[in-house]
């Protein structure tokens, strides 16, 4: 069985962030609850994540890459519902694994968040603290980013997470 990472870890965390969000605590300046469709299981699963918002679309990514299992859901059903305080609304998610757009998004975000992002990233993923954009790219070919674009009025008798029901 392979070792327990950071990730596995988080998983309780992730729970206890994800109701405390719910009862109105916590960081829902910085933090959305994306709803995904288990790939596997079908069931509605809710993962807390920090979010950019970029031209009316919001910007996710992955630590983990394509191996988190929100991205995996994601890739095998792009419906997906998001909270962002206490605004619900459904999105199509559009998954990206190039790196250079990825290094593209962590750059807006070390320009609107310089010390938390640039911190974490340099204690998590071993960034140097002067970091070159080949450095960023490098770092970046093991992440996974999410556009996360709302669906429109018209849109949302298409989505099959529209509806809750079975939930």
């Amino acid at each position: 069985m392979p070792a327990k990472t950071i990730y596995h870890r988080m998983k309780f965390f992730n729970q206890r962030m994800t109701a405390n969000y719910q009862r109105g605590f916590g960081p829902r300046r910085l933090v959305l609850l994306l709803t995904t469709t288990g790939r596997k299981s079908g069931q509605p699963r809710i993962t807390p994540l920090q979010y950019e918002e970029v031209d009316g679309a919001y910007y996710v990514a992955s630590a983990r890459g394509s191996e988190a299992d929100w991205f995996r859901n994601i890739q095998a059903c792009p419906h997906v519902h998001v909270q962002i305080s206490d605004d619900e609304f459904d999105a199509t998610a559009e998954p990206i694994t190039d790196s250079v757009r990825i290094a593209d998004f962590i750059e807006l975000r070390l320009e609107r968040h310089p010390r938390m992002i640039r911190l974490i990233m340099h204690l998590v993923d071993g960034l140097p603290l002067r970091y070159s954009r080949a450095d960023l790219e490098a770092l970046c070919q093991s992440k996974a980013l999410v556009i996360l674009h709302p669906n429109l009025p018209d849109q949302i008798l298409a989505n099959p997470l529209s509806s809750h029901e079975g939930d």
